[in-house]
This record gives C-alpha cells, sequence and structure tokens, in this order.
C-alpha cells in the first residue's frame, strides 16, 4: 500500500436535503484518535496523490459515495488542530440529492449518517469551523447562483424549492413573493405534471432549465433572492 502523507489530510463537508431540513452527512469514527465520535468524512493523502484525487478516494472509502465531484473551499491549518502533530487539511464541499447514493460504511467507519445540521453532535478537532465555514459559503453562494437545485430532485415543488431555500437561510420567505421573484427569473420548466400519490392536493411539478439559466448569465443575469 503507497505510503500516507500523515500531515495533510482531506475533510469532505457534504449537504443534503430530506424532509425539509438540510444535512451534512457524518460518519462514526472507528480509529483514534476520538474513536466513536460522529466527525465529517476525512483521511490523509497518499503520496501518489493530488488533492482531488484524494477527496474522492476518501469520501468513497468512508461512505460508498462515488465519482461525486467537489469543490476545494478553504484550507485550516492551526498549529493545535490535530492532536500528537501538526496535520494541515484541506476542505472540500458537495451538495448532492440524498436519493441518488446509497451510504456504505467502510473500515474504519462504523457508520454513516445525514445528520440535521441544527442537531449536530459535538465533533471533533475542528470540524465544526470547517462545517461553519462551509455552510457559510454555501448561504453566500446561494442568493447569488442557483446551486440550491443540486439538492433536489430533478422534479420538485415550488414548495419544496422554498422549503430548500428557508433551511439553506435559515428564514422564512413569503410564499407569494417568492414564487413571483421564481417565476420572473425564467428558469424553471413547467413540466405540466403534478405529484402523485400525496395525501394532500397535488402540486405542480417543475424542473431547473440549466441550459436557459446559462445563456441568460451570458447576458448578465443575475440569481439574486
Amino acid at each position: 500500500m503507497l505510503k500516507l502523507i500523515e500531515n495533510i489530510s482531506i475533510d469532505c463537508v457534504i449537504f443534503g436535503f430530506e424532509d425539509n431540513k438540510l444535512k451534512v452527512l457524518l460518519i462514526k469514527r472507528n480509529i483514534e484518535p476520538r474513536k466513536g465520535w460522529m466527525a465529517l468524512p476525512g483521511g490523509f493523502i497518499r503520496s501518489n496523490e493530488n488533492l482531488n484525487t484524494a477527496s474522492r478516494r476518501i469520501l468513497w472509502e468512508l461512505t460508498g459515495i462515488q465519482n461525486l465531484y467537489m469543490e476545494q473551499v478553504h484550507t485550516f491549518g492551526d498549529v493545535d488542530r490535530y492532536p500528537d502533530r501538526r496535520v494541515i487539511t484541506v476542505a472540500y464541499v458537495a451538495l448532492i440529492n440524498i436519493n441518488n447514493f446509497k451510504l456504505t460504511p467502510g473500515n474504519e467507519v462504523m457508520d454513516v449518517q445525514w445528520q440535521d445540521i441544527n442537531e449536530l453532535p459535538e465533533l471533533p478537532f475542528d470540524h465544526y469551523e470547517i462545517f461553519q465555514y462551509a455552510l457559510n459559503q454555501l448561504r453566500r453562494r446561494v442568493r447569488h447562483e442557483p446551486v440550491g437545485f443540486n439538492l433536489l430532485p430533478n422534479k420538485f415543488t415550488l414548495s419544496q424549492l422554498q422549503a430548500l431555500y428557508e433551511a439553506i437561510l435559515d428564514t422564512k420567505f413569503d410564499k407569494r413573493n417568492f414564487r413571483r421573484k421564481i417565476h420572473r427569473m425564467n428558469f424553471l420548466i413547467d413540466l405540466e405534471e403534478k405529484q402523485q400519490n400525496v395525501p394532500h392536493r397535488a402540486a405542480k411539478l417543475y424542473s431547473f432549465d440549466e441550459e436557459n439559466y446559462k445563456r441568460l448569465k451570458e447576458k448578465g443575469f443575475n440569481f439574486d433572492l
């Protein structure tokens, strides 16, 4: 097995949306230090890996999630962030549709689970700081880019869309104003379908028109909630 570089690590902040709640993916560590603690998926890079390759391998080995595009967001290097030695970690972030991925705990993991961001357990090392940095960045981005659509199914209702943005931004939108703004932006496709088998009045279904959004952006359009 290739040598691990035990002074450089990767930590992954993976956001998902379920039951109208914004969630983050956590693992239960099966190794020391902090064995038994819930933590962000993370590990050390190998001697032959670049950072992007290492991030994908580590996430797959710990959680079973494969082929996921992640963005590098920040480097954390406080001298005492890790016990016993100096470790610098690079944080990666992704937004995913929870239903598209099956979680499979790896050998160094007791469990993998989605956790409501408002009900996080105590996290080891500086993982809460890393999570909070990623969350704050997400909150800034969703006001100006439609990145939140990555968290939704391909077909969604306007109520689901509003609930998503309320969960991310920890706020409440006026229903009428929110819908007026979204429709005015002109990047939703009315699928002319309604929900099926729901215990309430079936709502209309939409999808995100990525191609039209790209065309609008080239003309100077700015997504703004």
